[in-house]
């Protein structure tokens, strides 16, 4: 006589999420504390990210803005006396010569300083300083005028003056037409500079024409710093020219340097604390990982009468395994979505309190969710092996 052999009714997708989510649904939450921890860890790890690469955005594109082909010349100290130098008055003329060179601005530094009236004491600065300045300044800093207008061979004879921008703050000047008090005599305020990340010593000036700076402040015509600006290909090949050029007979008394190397440094070693940071994310994952195993077990052990149940309808102990590894993953998953959510909303108010860009790597998104994943499966591993071990005729008899 024959026997038909009996097998297990197999198990379908939507049957396994469908057995998977039953213990879910029944603690509700219980689900959301157990999530909880999964949310932390994968919210500090994507805000960290998106953080620092939001900061390291703005910065790269404010060196796309401002430009990294722009150098600086100086007179340094002389070698063997130690006492400092001067640059030739030809000096930002012959700079302008060198091939590759496209734009040469010059400043000068003056005695005097600027007052908001001539009843302040001359000991009180503020902390800004008085500097002739040539036409061709603004261009070569890329800078732009907030309000008013820039110096030129016309207005740049007379008593007038161009402000910095935190000198004019600090002056208290918030229109071009008032007037400072620069020496022994008023000079009227012709425009006031937008923000110069490159030039601070710039912003903190007041500005005088290069000719008018000779004629009424004692001038004599050396510029203290020089700003050029270059091609991109020829900034090296400047670089190596500008001390000879700028002064030929005491090349090795011209200091040369790089604004935006601060800036570039900046950019580069942003990020450089992400590593303790995602640490501190991932002890974070890992606690919630803990918590989802203990949350497991204990399903496990209050669910033995259903487990005893199934296996004595016939699901195998791989039925059972599965649908406790399902749990497990759901309860991640849904911890890291949240995490996801909650990183990615604290990265943009981030961003938008700095006004800076919002930048969520998508790998950083794509790898906390695949950790979270990794996690519920480890996580729920030990519990399921446990449950399907489970004898059901002794789970029912526990019952």
């Amino acid at each position: 006589m024959r026997r038909d052999r009996l097998t297990p009714a197999r198990l379908g997708p939507r049957d396994v999420l469908h057995v998977g989510s039953a213990g879910l649904r029944s603690r509700p939450m219980r689900v959301v504390l157990s999530a909880l921890g999964i949310a932390i860890g994968i919210a500090t790890m994507i805000a960290v990210v998106g953080i620092s690469a939001s900061s390291k955005e703005q910065l790269l594109r404010q060196l796309d803005e401002l430009g990294t082909n722009m150098l600086t010349v100086a007179p340094g100290q002389d070698m063997f006396s130690g006492q400092a130098t001067k640059l030739p008055k030809e000096a930002p003329g012959m700079i302008g010569r060198i091939a590759g060179v496209e734009q040469v601005g010059a400043t000068g530094d003056l005695k005097p300083t600027v007052r908001r009236s001539e009843k302040i004491p001359e000991s009180d600065t503020g902390g800004l300083t008085v500097k002739a300045a040539g036409e061709g300044l603004l261009k070569a800093l890329r800078g732009t005028v907030h309000a008013g207008t820039w110096l030129n061979g016309a207005n740049g004879r007379y008593p007038s003056v161009v402000l910095g921008h935190v000198a004019a703050q600090r002056l208290g000047i918030t229109t071009p037409g008032q007037q400072v008090f620069i020496g022994n005599r008023y000079f009227t305020v012709l425009g006031i500079l937008d923000p110069l990340p490159l030039a601070p010593e710039i912003e903190r000036a007041a500005l005088v024409g290069w000719e008018g700076a000779g004629t009424l402040l004692g001038f004599d015509g050396h510029p203290t710093k020089i700003y050029e600006r270059s091609t991109d290909a020829s900034v090296e090949s400047v670089r190596t020219l500008l001390a000879r050029t700028a002064d030929p007979q005491n090349p090795q008394n011209v200091e040369v340097s790089n604004p935006s190397s601060a800036l570039q440094a900046k950019a580069a070693t942003e990020g450089a604390f992400d590593s303790l940071l995602l640490g501190l994310g991932g002890v974070a994952l890992l606690v919630g990982g803990v918590g989802v195993a203990n949350t497991m077990i204990i399903s496990v052990l209050e669910r033995r009468h259903e487990i005893g149940l199934r296996r004595s309808l016939g699901a195998t102990r791989g039925q059972i395994r599965i649908q406790f590894v399902t749990e497990s993953l759901l309860l991640s998953g849904l911890g890291g979505l949240a995490g996801v959510v909650l990183g990615a909303a604290a990265t943009y108010a981030f961003a938008i309190t700095g006004g800076m860009p919002w930048v969520v790597p998508p790998w950083a998104v794509g790898g906390g969710f695949a950790a979270t994943l990794f996690i519920g499966t480890v996580a729920g591993l030990y519990p399921a092996v446990r449950a399907a071990r489970l004898s059901p005729t002794l789970a029912l008899q526990a019952a």
